[in-house]
């Protein structure tokens, strides 16, 4: 499939609720596979996190799960939180700073490469920057696993720290106002 196609199908975003019936889902990742299948209904009702599904009339062709976070300073990383607080007004400067994490997003396999990751960003972009907010919200953050990591970085996500460069996951982060000055 092309990027074209991607327009051409019905795709709809829904928030995952206890009578959600999960389609079929495979996205070649154990643990991504597992979580909606099996826990991301427990998340939901245990308050942990939110999941959206991005489903077809046949399948699930992508999800999203999103939860509260925060960036909070590291007195190791000084260049990183000083670019973070060169973007707030010296009054409202702090310690930490309001966050939602991208807990967890998966493509399924047979989508992958169309566009449907850079269509969640997007979308939680969106839901954070000209929704009604509900609480306050500058950042998305994301522990992205090493092989994700290119896509995030296209998609103007910063590492937050180095202490991680070698791990299996990377903390990174989206300044929403970024959105807004678009």
């Amino acid at each position: 499939m092309t990027e074209k196609s991607l327009l051409n199908l019905d795709v709809k975003i829904l928030r995952l609720n206890e009578n959600t019936i999960i389609q079929s889902f495979d996205c070649e990742d154990k643990d991504l596979n597992d979580f909606l299948l099996n826990d991301s209904k427990n998340y939901l009702n245990s308050r942990l996190s939110v999941t959206y599904l991005l489903q077809s009339k046949e399948e699930t062709v992508a999800y999203f799960s999103l939860s509260n976070d925060s960036l909070i300073k590291d007195d190791e990383e000084t260049a990183t939180w000083n670019k973070i607080n060169r973007a707030i007004p010296n009054p409202k400067r702090r310690k930490a700073y309001p966050a939602v994490k991208i807990g967890r997003l998966a493509v399924a396999k047979k989508y992958a490469g169309m566009g449907f990751g850079k269509l969640i960003i997007m979308a939680v972009r969106e839901m954070y920057v000209n929704e009604q907010q509900r609480s306050g919200c500058r950042f998305v953050t994301v522990d992205a696993y090493r092989n994700a990591l290119p896509f995030y970085e296209k998609n103007d996500f910063r590492f937050l720290t180095t202490k991680d460069a070698n791990d299996d996951t990377r903390i990174m982060y989206f300044d929403l106002m970024l959105t807004v000055n678009d």
